[in-house]
């Protein structure tokens, strides 16, 4: 059993289900910022001079910046962001992707904010304002550790490169990670440090979590498919064979804490919850 298993039997009721809807709708949100009042999103970046001024609702407002500008292609970007999200939250379960993107988000907060702190402490007063207002950091790098994540998974599968070109989704992780390298550098020989720590700590995310889950292996959709129809058809079961009191009509789903009998005094199948299975008339027909 390795950590993350550990981790998911331990804390895997806190995980939040369908939290690529939830991301989409943040983007959606973040968009209509920008088109209604795009001044407002100074006050939910991610700034680590505000955060330390008291503003800590911009470690998470910021998950709400769009990942890409606003564009003709924007209705594509979000449904390709979904189903990289979705095809995540299938294969690994809430619990896992929900670790990932919120360890995702941890990591770009300590690097802005840790790296921030360490400028202030080395006496670099003026680099530590530059680098708080370049720090307007966008779901950009989060959302591409979730692809390059969703290419690792499903590295064979196609896709529709400019809705035209199929192409495998492998060779497009490999376009990301030579662009991500690249974006390092150029980074930090243009003095960018906040673009430079946000692409590292979304790289660095991604590494983690490969080097947690190297060993598993994707679910296919058929094996998915299979799964739901052995889950619908134990409902249904449990549905049919459900237990009934003959004197109240109370079920098991509606009081857990009821415990069912049949009665051998009463001729024919009657059964009784605990409430009544003594206190009942007992029927002769």
């Amino acid at each position: 059993m390795n950590f993350l298993t550990k981790l998911e039997r331990k804390y895997g009721k806190y995980a939040i289900p369908n939290l690529t809807v939830i991301l989409v709708c943040g983007f959606i949100l973040g968009y209509l910022i920008e088109i209604v009042q795009p001044d407002a999103i100074y006050a939910i970046n991610l700034n680590p001079e505000r955060i330390m001024h008291g503003q800590i609702w911009r470690l998470i407002t910021w998950v709400v910046m769009p990942p890409d500008g606003l564009s003709i292609f924007l209705i594509f970007t979000l449904m390709f962001y979904y189903f990289v999200g979705r095809s995540l939250e299938n294969t690994w379960g809430d619990f896992l992707y929900t670790l990932y993107v919120v360890s995702g988000i941890l990591f770009t907060d300590i690097g802005i904010v840790g790296s921030y702190l360490v400028l202030l402490a080395t006496g670099q007063n003026q680099m530590a304002q530059v680098f708080a207002l370049y720090s307007n950091t966008s779901t950009y790098y989060l959302c591409m550790s979730l692809f390059l994540a969703f290419a690792f998974l499903f590295p064979d599968m196609q896709v529709l490169f400019f809705l035209i070109i199929p192409i495998k989704v492998k060779w497009l992780g490999y376009v990301d990670i030579a662009y991500l390298i690249f974006s390092i550098l150029s980074y930090g020989t243009m003095g960018y440090y906040a673009g430079m720590v946000t692409v590292i700590m979304s790289v660095l995310n991604f590494i983690l979590f490969y080097y947690l889950t190297r060993k598993r292996t994707a679910i296919s959709p058929a094996h998915r498919k299979r799964k739901r129809a052995y889950k619908r058809e134990v409902r249904q079961t449990q549905v049919l064979t459900r237990h009934k009191c003959a004197i109240c009509g109370q079920t098991e789903e509606d009081d857990p804490t009821l415990e069912f009998r049949y009665c051998s005094r009463c001729k024919g199948n009657y059964e009784y919850c605990n409430k009544h299975l003594f206190t009942h008339e007992h029927k002769k027909s």
